[in-house]
């Protein structure tokens, strides 16, 4: 993306396509629920260690207003529910092990969990992919934040989320009341994280409502988008 124009975050969203590289494809139907437009994210330059890409243009997703519920397995083989964590602010992420955007987020992903640990606020990944491939993965990165393993079941709650057709990696961030603030395509840098979860702060803490903070973080990100094209 070497022009200005595509790097901008406006009505529509630049973003980086993942494709499978040639391993498989998967579709997944467009679940039927209320939603109401969130701000999204701007994926990152392409790295030639992802494999094929192409750029392509998407509306913002269509995402339930609050969490929907859902379950999958986790590390163990054992069924987690979503509610395991009610009460919590959530930052749900979205991956698989062949995805190189993915493996590099992993290393922040971890410290957002260590530095919010005491905060309420819990990082979930949902690897679509199979389990022995996460399991292995998870223990070589030492990954220490929960994680939920599916393949048709978890691009079906992918689908819940507005992505029918994800593009990886992709972030779903919630407020301790279960609402959902923002969701963030492509891989997540340390800026977009912090001013996100600044936000989600202010909402658990009353000083500011919900669309309030959506409307901020549209802004916010369409800033840094602009101020890294400049």
């Amino acid at each position: 993306m070497n022009t200005p124009g595509l790097r901008l975050l406006g009505a529509a969203l630049i973003v980086l396509l993942g494709i499978w590289a040639g391993l498989k494809t998967h579709s997944v139907r467009r679940a039927q629920v209320p939603g109401v437009e969130v701000p999204a994210g701007r994926a990152s330059a392409p790295n030639p260690s992802d494999g094929l890409a192409s750029e392509a243009t998407m509306p913002h997703p269509i995402v339930p207003a609050r969490l929907p519920d859902f379950s999958l397995k986790d590390l163990t083989g054992k069924t987690v529910s979503v509610s395991a964590w009610s009460g919590k602010s959530l930052v749900i992420n979205f991956w698989a092990t062949w995805c190189a955007p993915c493996r590099r987020e992993i290393p922040l992903l971890k410290t957002l969990a260590a530095e919010w640990a005491g905060r309420d606020l819990r990082v979930v990944g949902i690897a679509v992919d199979h389990l022995d491939k996460v399991q292995d993965f998870a223990a070589q990165l030492k990954i220490d934040y929960p994680v939920l393993i599916g393949d048709q079941d978890a691009l079906d709650v992918a689908a819940k989320f507005g992505m029918d057709s994800p593009a990886f990696p992709f972030t779903v961030f919630t407020d301790r009341r279960g609402e959902v603030v923002a969701l963030f395509v492509g891989e997540l840098h340390r800026p977009q994280a912090d001013f996100i979860l600044s936000k989600v702060q202010d909402l658990n803490q009353d000083r500011v409502q919900l669309p309030e903070a959506r409307r901020a973080i549209a802004e916010g990100l369409q800033a840094l988008a602009e101020k890294q094209a400049g």
